[in-house]
């Protein structure tokens, strides 16, 4: 069956000892892949999912060490939520306290118990409480036990000048539909999506546009099943919205197009396949750092360039 809704979400960071340490250890998420920025094979680029790494549950990461902090605000992702078992927010709400993460109290929204949180570059978080998540298979190869794992992406909130013009995209193009509103947030569902499937647009007219940098959000891939459903994808945007769309580019792992919505947040539309088990095993996903086939001839010199994520450099 084909979905629709987040296929992943990139990143920009700081550390990326830090970051590794962070959303491997802390939330417990595995290392899906660990490559470099295509564009600039001099920084890393971290993938963390669950298990199987599957689309709707992947955030990625581009460490740059000295990055300046970034700021949210119009034309950008505001927050990303994860989804973990209802029952678990106990356990993660004591993780907090333990690890020093900054968080807030728990919280309703659209009838949903939510726990805010920052990353260490203040990247905004959210945990959400999922009923029956319990039922699905989590992640036990960090520190939290499986049955707290988290179990994908709940979704992003996008926040913007006017919400009417994303909403349409995300409607006509993407596979979305809205579902409710509460005050000046539109909920916006992608069907029967297992994960990955929420986009909440956040209309807050006049403020302040949102800064790249440290613990901002690049940008929002969205799922396309396969080169033809991305290809139709492409036609409508055009056809319908008059919005351009880049070429496609092969990321190895998924195929990607790239367009500016008119909120001006970055999105892509990026491939369900091949997949992160194409160049490595299943169980071996994320040990060896893995290039794509134009650098390989350049590995010693990107290898050598590259931070020092080895434990004992945890400030590298």
């Amino acid at each position: 069956m084909a979905y629709h809704g987040v296929h992943h979400v990139t990143a920009i960071a700081g550390s990326a000892r830090g970051n590794l340490d962070f959303y491997t250890r802390v939330l417990g998420m595995r290392m899906v892949k660990k490559t470099v920025n295509f564009d600039d094979p001099g920084t890393y680029h971290f993938y963390y999912g669950d298990e199987a790494g599957q689309p709707g549950a992947i955030l990625t990461f581009f460490p740059w060490a000295d990055v300046a902090p970034g700021r949210v605000g119009v034309g950008e992702t505001s927050e990303t939520a994860f989804r973990v078992p209802a029952a678990s927010l106990g356990f993660w709400t004591h993780r907090f306290v333990a690890e020093g993460v900054r968080h807030e109290a728990p919280e309703t929204r659209f009838g949903e118990t939510v726990i805010p949180f920052r990353d260490p570059d203040g990247m905004r978080l959210v945990l959400v409480a999922v009923p029956g998540a319990e039922a699905e298979a989590g992640w036990s190869g960090g520190d939290v036990p499986s049955e707290h794992a988290i179990r994908g992406f709940h979704g992003v909130t996008l926040m913007l000048d006017k919400a009417e013009p994303t909403a349409a995209i995300l409607t006509d193009v993407l596979g979305f539909a809205e579902t409710a509103r509460e005050g000046s947030i539109i909920r916006l569902q992608a069907g029967d999506t297992p994960i990955g499937g929420v986009v909440d647009l956040r209309a807050v007219g006049g403020f302040l546009p949102g800064r790249p940098g440290g613990g901002s959000v690049h940008h929002v891939a969205f799922r396309a099943s396969d080169d033809a459903a991305q290809a139709e994808m492409v036609r409508k945007l055009g056809q319908n919205h008059g919005v351009r769309a880049t070429e496609q580019k092969d990321r190895d792992y998924f195929r990607s197009v790239y367009f500016r919505e008119p909120g001006g947040v970055l999105f892509e539309i990026a491939t369900d396949s091949p997949g992160f088990a194409v160049d490595e095993a299943p169980e071996s996903l994320g040990q060896a750092l893995k290039l794509p086939k134009f650098l390989e001839p350049h590995r010693e010199r990107i290898e050598a360039t590259l931070p020092d994520i080895s434990p004992e450099k945890a400030n590298a």
